[in-house]
């Protein structure tokens, strides 16, 4: 590109053989000619750059790259040894008494050309891709560091004026065309679609940001590809880092105030608040090189809280208007009499996978939002809110005895089961909330197993009040047979029922079984004979039979807690009991001593002494809190308010045992 002057200084072998005079006409000539080739190519090279930017192909593309090539090539020889050349005239022309005028002017010249070609090749970075460009960007470079090391020599001269085009100040020149390219280049992507499908649903808002944010990535990145060609202590990521910055920055800034509605905001702060600071300037490509820490927050601290504040109680009406909307719309089938949808042939609402899907959505979207994830609990708290509701509206439906109350109670109960997974799994909750929740919940699930246990249970009463009678105890009346029997019946329209649900259920009733069972024993006046301890294993392993039957796994410890009992009443030397009584306080920790009063009440042959020996013995050997064979909470729900006229008739004083002389 600048042949004219090679071959303009090669045709001048010295200055002192050359007669200026003569070589005039020659020169103005060729001087025409120069300014000439370089406007065309000057140009040439911006519709160019024109037709790369915007991808436009024309019909001599082959030849075009071809002649590119060859282009490149030659300007990077030449673009250094040029700045040589005419640093070298400098330093010889300027070191003469009285430099010629003439001799300037045209040294001037070529230095603006030369630098004007310098500027060209900086503003054709976003374009330059091949080995060979970038050795010619390299080479720009290369002449901006050295114009820069000219100016400083001339600086420090004091011999002699210097050069009026000194100081070229090439590296104040280059930050302020980088400032100007990425304004422009910001500018031009905000006018151009970026190309994705579902932006023609966009908000204005929402296309700038995007655009804006795409074209900082892309830019940055392709920075890394040129950082090799300039030197360390120009830091150029982190120079044009901080340019695009300051540019994004500033833009976001007069977003934030310009009335932004609850979903502009949101993706405003999306993007300052993650997009930005974690998926460009943390990309693989750049992190650890832009110094993030130093470019700090895309708004300033005082905008950012108030559109943290906007978009935190925007998502709260929704959030709460959302949920609302759920449990109407669910209510409102209830009350029609719907019945709701069998899903792989079990009652199923979309009730709770509505909620879950509200809340979770909510707090991931909160999570790339805020900063303070403390503030999610201001989207929770609807959460714990909701709960309080359905528990109510469901409790009041069942009161209502609607004819559709049955299949109801059965979808509910799958969502209580959903709703609990995710309250006990999510972290995002804190502990008093999580509480509360569980507290609805449990209140929910309550109340839809009673739909079923209240038949059994007045049932259960009624049968369990044979217990310890002699018919019983003989073993001709067979009391859980006919209990079994009826639980039976009111057990077989479970089979829609989610199984973890039924499961649940079965272990309810199972346990309330054996609660009967245990309250009538300790209410017994009558002592244990070792045939009403085998009625007792008997009765255990009936009512364990029937409940492993229907799918019950995981509550054989009621069944083997029944039959410790069996135990303890049919053994008769003390000892053994001693060591039977420490074992079953050992896994149920809550069996006070009331409890052990009321189980060797049962028992004869036991003095006092046996007694206070054996209570004893369980007070000093009773679990320890975390303990690995630690049982179920039980005795804790069995009363013996009658212990102490039991004690008084068998002669025992608590005193004594914790006191013995």
């Amino acid at each position: 590109m600048f042949g004219f002057l090679i071959s303009s200084w090669s045709r001048q072998s010295s200055r002192e053989t050359k007669v200026r005079e003569e070589a005039g006409d020659v020169q103005e000539n060729n001087e025409k000619r120069r300014k000439k080739e370089f406007k065309l190519k000057i140009h040439a090279f911006f519709k160019k750059n024109h037709k790369q930017e915007n991808r436009v192909q024309a019909a001599d593309d082959n030849l075009e790259c071809v002649e590119e090539r060859q282009q490149e090539q030659e300007e990077e020889e030449l673009l250094e040894n040029i700045s040589r050349r005419l640093m070298v005239q400098e330093e010889q022309l300027f070191s003469q008494d009285t430099p010629s005028e003439q001799e300037q002017d045209q040294l001037h010249k070529d230095f603006e050309a030369l630098i004007v070609q310098v500027w060209i090749t900086i503003n054709n970075t976003f374009i330059f891709s091949t080995p060979q460009q970038l050795k010619v960007l390299k080479s720009a470079v290369a002449i901006i560091q050295g114009q820069e090391e000219q100016d400083r020599r001339w600086a420090g001269c004091v011999d002699g004026p210097a050069p009026v085009w000194r100081p070229q100040k090439c590296v104040s020149t280059h930050n302020n065309l980088l400032q100007n390219m990425v304004e422009s280049r910001l500018k031009e992507a905000v006018g151009h679609d970026s190309g994705e499908p579902s932006e023609s649903t966009w908000s204005p808002v929402k296309k700038e940001v995007f655009r804006l944010g795409k074209c900082v990535k892309k830019d940055l990145l392709a920075v890394v590809k040129v950082k090799d060609c300039y030197p360390p202590q120009m830091d150029i990521i982190n120079l044009y880092a901080g340019l695009y910055h300051q540019r994004f920055s500033s833009r976001l800034a007069d977003l934030a105030v310009s009335d932004l509605g609850t979903d502009d905001c949101c993706y405003v702060l999306l993007w300052v608040n993650h997009c930005y600071p974690c998926e460009i300037l943390k990309h693989k490509e750049l992190d650890g090189k832009v110094k993030a820490a130093c470019l700090g927050s895309l708004l300033l601290p005082e905008t950012l809280n108030q559109l943290e504040e906007q978009y935190l109680t925007g998502k709260q009406d929704k959030v709460k208007l959302w949920l609302q909307t759920v449990l109407k719309t669910e209510e409102q089938s209830w009350m029609n009499g719907s019945t709701p949808k069998i899903v792989d042939a079990f009652y199923y609402s979309p009730l709770a996978v509505d909620v879950i899907q509200i809340i979770d959505g909510s707090l991931s979207e909160l999570s790339h939002v805020i900063r303070d994830q403390s503030k999610a609990q201001r989207v929770t708290q609807h959460l714990e809110a909701f709960l309080i509701s359905y528990k109510k509206r469901v409790e009041e439906f069942v009161k209502g005895n609607h004819w559709n109350v049955i299949p109801v109670v059965k979808a509910q109960l799958a969502c209580e089961e959903q709703l609990r997974d995710y309250v006990t799994g999510t972290g995002r909750l804190s502990e008093e909330q999580r509480r509360q929740c569980l507290h609805s919940l449990s209140a929910l699930r309550d109340c839809g197993y009673s739909c079923f246990t209240c038949p059994i249970h007045a049932q259960l009463k009624m049968c369990c009040s044979q217990l310890w009678t002699p018919v019983w105890l003989d073993g001709s009346l067979p009391v859980i047979d006919a209990l079994l029997d009826f639980m039976s019946q009111q057990l077989t329209d479970l089979a829609d029922l989610q199984p973890v649900c039924r499961q649940s259920l079965l272990h309810i009733v199972y346990e309330s079984v054996v609660l009967q069972y245990v309250r009538k024993m300790m209410k017994a006046r009558v002592k244990i004979e070792e045939n009403a301890a085998q009625q007792i294993v008997e009765d255990a392993q009936n009512i364990n039979d029937f409940f492993s039957e229907r799918g019950c796994s995981g509550s054989s410890w009621l069944s083997e807690m029944l039959c410790s009992i069996a135990e303890i009443l049919r053994l008769k030397d003390p000892g053994s009991v001693q060591l039977e009584m420490a074992f079953l306080a050992q896994r149920f920790p809550d069996l006070s001593d009331a409890h052990v009063l009321a189980l060797l009440s049962l028992k004869t042959g036991l003095s006092s002494s046996d007694v206070r020996s054996i209570r004893r013995s369980v007070a000093e050997n009773r679990s320890t809190e975390g303990s690995a064979n630690r049982g179920p909470l039980f005795f804790s729900k069995v009363k013996v308010r009658w212990i102490n006229a039991a004690i008084n008739q068998m002669g025992v004083l608590t005193s004594a045992c914790q006191n013995p002389k």
